[in-house]
């Protein structure tokens, strides 16, 4: 019966008991007005990198929050920190400097993960 039709999908869900948010917290706490973020999709919309690649804003947003790290790396790469996403927000979320304090973030997340091995 396993050649019949469906095939399982391995599971997505993720244990947020789990996950390490460290880095959301750290970056919350560094630019308060992130917390105002209500993933509208405005700086999405307007991104130039977005319309030429896969960089899409909401999603890293939702990474984040969610302490897929690993993922949010990858993901980082392509912004060109033009500042349209910052104009564009209409509930004025420094989204250019949550991009950046994401990077940091990530390197020091990194650095620390490597010296605790």
């Amino acid at each position: 019966m396993n050649t019949f039709g469906y095939k399982m999908s391995a599971p997505r869900s993720i244990n947020m008991d789990t996950a390490d948010l460290s880095v959301a917290h750290r970056i919350l706490d560094l630019e308060p007005t992130f917390r105002l973020c209500i993933s509208c999709g405005g700086c999405t919309s307007t991104c130039t990198a977005g319309n030429f690649t896969e960089f899409n804003i909401r999603e890293i947003n939702l990474l984040l929050r969610r302490g897929q790290l690993d993922t949010l790396e990858k993901a980082l790469e392509n912004c060109m920190f033009c500042g349209k996403c910052y104009l564009a927000c209409p509930h004025g979320v420094n989204t250019r400097n949550v991009i950046l304090l994401m990077k940091e973030q990530l390197q020091e997340w990194k650095q620390s993960k490597t010296t605790t091995l």
